[in-house]
Order: structure tokens, then sequence, then C-alpha cells
């Protein structure tokens, strides 16, 4: 017989299935190399603009367990904050919600040849989640804008205008810009910040520091200086 002091202390997140428990995705493979690509270009440039900070999560084709009783929801990425970046050495499996104790803050979908409800069922799932920031990128789009920022209020998503757009919940901005990414030249995803210049991604910084120390050792030698032997 079970004292009052007993179902006290219960936990009952103690009894819902942890992440190893349930499949990490949603089983549905993707259709297009783009939904692979940009949440991982993305999580690579948000790593470098926020290298000092350990409180967020991106996750890219993730499971994401609103439920426990229901299937996840795999978005293309979506971003966490005020949650361990890292849990231990084996990383995320999955994200689950009762665990986590955050709702993403901002997930992101992108557009297939394949509609997938990216406008209509997944929007009114996230929209009943709470995540903030809905971002919906399709390539594919001629006539239509291919970037659109949702942001939700009052239970409902409510388009945000501009490009790029600023998510003042986050401190970023969004939009898209050509660029290359792997040896790829085309239209990418890439974060801003508040007066709308666009962040540097890691391979940008990169040659930007390489093209320095070049500029600098042919000042050194212009002035008669071997910068080798400095």
């Amino acid at each position: 017989m079970y004292s009052k002091s007993m179902l006290l202390q219960h936990d009952p997140r103690a009894c819902l299935p942890s992440a190893e428990d349930l499949p990490d995705s949603d089983d549905t493979p993707v259709d297009n190399e783009l939904q692979n690509f940009i949440p991982n270009f993305l999580l690579s440039t948000l790593a470098h603009i926020w290298s000092e900070r350990m409180d967020w999560f991106f996750g890219v084709d993730m499971g994401i367990y609103y439920d426990p009783y229901q299937p996840a929801i795999a978005p293309d990425g979506f971003l966490s904050v005020g949650v361990p970046r890292i849990i231990d050495e084996d990383l995320r499996l999955s994200y689950l919600l009762w665990e986590e104790q955050a709702v993403p803050v901002l997930v992101l979908e992108v557009v297939s040849h394949t509609r997938r409800g990216e406008y209509t069922t997944k929007k009114n799932f996230y929209a009943e989640m709470g995540v903030l920031y809905y971002v919906v990128y399709n390539p594919l789009r001629k006539r239509k804008p291919k970037l659109e920022v949702y942001q939700l209020k009052n239970g409902q998503y409510q388009l945000l205008a501009g490009e790029p757009v600023w998510l003042s919940d986050l401190g970023l901005g969004i939009g898209r810009e050509i660029g290359i990414y792997q040896g790829i030249k085309r239209e990418w995803l890439y974060w801003y910040d508040e007066q709308g210049k666009r962040y540097l991604t890691p391979e940008e910084e990169l040659r930007s520091a390489q093209e320095r120390n070049r500029q600098l050792e042919e000042h050194l030698l212009s002035l008669g200086i071997d910068p080798y032997t400095l």
C-alpha cells in the first residue's frame, strides 16, 4: 500500500520513454539535397557565431517528440535555446520535450518537389507545439517569395515582413544570398546581425584571415623585411 509521502515523491516523467526507446527520426527520407545542405550550413555558421555559448542546440532531420504516444515529427532543422548544447559523448538521438523542457524556438522546413504539408498541417502542428518562429524556404518558387518567416502571436502564425528578417527573441536575422558552400555556388540561407549585415561563414572567415596574412607579407616585403625571419 502506497503512503501519501510515496505518492508525493512519484515523478511521472520517470514512466515516459527515453530517447533510446524511440526512433530518432520520422523515417521519411529527404528527396532533395538542399533539405540536408541548408540546415547543416546554418548549423555550422551558428556554431561559429555562438562559439562561446553552450546553451543552445540545432537539430538537423532529428525527431521531435511532442507526445510520447505519437510519432515524431522531424523538421529539416530546428533551434532550441536554454538547453545544453551537448548532453553527453553520445550526443542526442532525438529531441524529447518532456526531457528537454524547452520547445524549439525556431523550426526550418525546406520545400522540395514533393509537398509535405509545409504550408498547412506542419505549420498548424508547430503552432500548436508553441514554436515561436517558423521558417519555410521554397527554392522552387518563381512568383511567390521563396523565404517566408512566421512568428507565433496569440496562437497563430503571422508572416514577418522584410528580408533579412530580424528574429528579435533570438538576436539573429535570417535571409538569402548567393554564396559558396562546399564548392556549390547558389542561393543559401544565412544569419544576419541587427543592422542587416551578414555573418561570415567559417570558410569565409578562414579565407579572410589568409588574405590579411598575404597582404601583411607583401607589405613587409615591400619594406625590405623578410616576414619569415621574424
